[in-house]
């Protein structure tokens, strides 16, 4: 065989085998970038190991973080599960879509309202540019038919499709002792592929491997891309479920065993895009819906050191753990302190995927991608914080201004701030200090600023009390 000949085939040979193993580069150069966003649910700021957790072992996380960016300023919408998650998947303040309530607070299996239809959700913004869409996991924003992902821009959906705590069998036991002594027979909710449900009460012991599952089968399935992959974990929000290769093996008990688990998902779903050479074509969200639900004490999670939990808007309600990967683009090993919220994953995997953002609606949505590529800042200047339709604080540059604050669970009543309370964060993140008296430059101009949101701002009537 003449030597040319011998060497064009021994190319051909080995360029095939590099594109067998890690996807042809030119498919991958050409196609916009999959995206996938991992959504824990009541997970604290404190609560992992690359966020400082002392005994919570989260390898697959830490090397998420040491292989991308960890945002150390980042925001869920709401202090709770449904308003977030509508805030999320919409790019746009919970209030205005009526996905939020003073007195229900999240949708429950009882609730005739979810997300209505006329919003314009990532998966159906993303679909209209070709990506596959795939929602595994907890859902809440909505449980009956027209609500459900699968009507709502996901080409498939695998999940629970509200709060894991909720359908409590009538016999079980009552108070704390069920969620002491977890069985997944108290709690009779639904398992659903698309819109069947195949299993109830679903056996929660085995909920984020089954989840970690459908997500691996999702990717390998749409590895030729693009895709959208919205894994989102029913834990560690209680009661608590591990499987047997977690439970009982972790220093923190079994809300430790339950995120170690969780990290053992977020390691597998890495290791499959890598192993499909898939991983510099992927950007890869790591976030919560909310922070820890502190009054369930070693069943619920740390906020590390930022003031109260799930529920409130101090700033362990709101401020999440949050990390971004995204191997060839986002520098390894780096920390971005950009103001940043949930909503702007909207606009950011738009922007990625060549996506129009909605020009016929106020998005509260802001592109990240110079903040992830190193390139610029947040556009984000003010980020306000709501609980239900009360405005509670608003946060611009490192101040934070409260008019009314309220723990998350057991205060009946907000308590009322005239002046306002006014917080540096970035110096005093467990808000600890009241410095409004030597500041009132400030307040004058954040009021300013509250005031001009307010002359602007049109909320929708409640869909959660329907």
């Amino acid at each position: 065989m003449p030597r040319t000949l011998h060497l064009t085939l021994l190319a051909t040979l080995v360029a095939s085998s590099f594109a067998a193993r890690f996807g042809r580069c030119d498919d991958n150069e050409s196609r916009p970038p999959n995206v996938v966003v991992i959504f824990s649910d009541d997970l604290g700021y404190g609560d992992l190991g690359c966020f400082g957790h002392p005994t919570i072992r989260t390898p697959n996380l830490d090397r998420m973080a040491a292989e991308g960016m960890k945002l150390t300023q980042f925001y869920s919408a709401a202090p709770v599960c449904t308003p977030s998650r509508a805030a999320l998947l919409t790019g746009r303040l919970p209030q205005r879509s009526g996905m939020c309530s003073g007195r229900r607070r999240v949708l429950f299996p009882n609730s005739k309202g979810g997300i209505p239809a006329g919003e314009i959700t990532l998966a159906e913004a993303l679909k209209a540019k070709g990506y596959a869409t795939a929602c595994v996991g907890k859902w809440h924003l909505g449980h009956l038919p027209p609500f459900l992902p699968t009507r709502n821009g996901f080409d498939s959906y695998f999940g629970i499709p509200y709060s894991n705590d909720m359908d409590r069998v009538a016999d079980s036991p009552q108070g704390r002792e069920a969620f002491l002594h977890p069985r997944f027979e108290y709690w009779n909710v639904p398992l659903m592929r698309d819109e069947e449900i195949i299993e109830r009460p679903a056996d929660q012991r085995t909920i984020t491997r089954r989840y970690t599952e459908e997500a691996v089968k999702f990717i390998r399935g749409h590895k030729e891309g693009p895709f959208f992959l919205y894994l989102a974990h029913s834990m560690p929000h209680v009661p608590l479920f591990a499987s047997d290769a977690f439970l009982g093996k972790s220093r923190r008990g079994l809300f430790g065993d339950v995120v170690e688990e969780v990290d053992w998902s977020v390691g597998r779903v890495l290791d499959v895009l890598r192993d499909e050479g898939l991983a510099e074509n992927t950007v890869v969200f790591f976030t919560s819906d909310n922070g820890p639900w502190l009054v369930f004490g070693d069943l619920g999670g740390s906020a590390g050191p930022l003031r109260g939990g799930k529920g409130s808007t101090w700033e362990g309600g709101m401020r999440e753990p949050t990390i971004a990967w995204w191997p060839g683009k986002i520098a390894p090993g780096t920390t971005s302190a950009q103001l940043a919220s949930t909503m702007d994953i909207f606009a950011t995997a738009c922007g990625l995927a060549g996506a129009p953002i909605p020009d016929d609606r106020v998005m509260d949505s802001y592109d990240l991608t110079p903040v992830l590529l190193g390139q610029g800042a947040s556009k984000r200047e003010l980020l306000f914080y709501y609980r239900a339709y009360r405005l509670m604080a608003v946060r611009k540059g490192p101040w934070k201004m409260h008019f009314s604050t309220q723990s998350g669970y057991g205060q009946p009543e907000p308590e009322q701030h005239d002046p306002p309370l006014l917080f540096n964060v970035e110096h005093d993140p467990g808000e600890s200090r009241n410095v409004a008296a030597d500041h009132p430059d400030v307040i004058t101009e954040m009021l300013r600023d509250v005031e001009a949101h307010k002359a602007k701002f049109e909320p929708a009537p409640s869909q959660l009390e329907l």
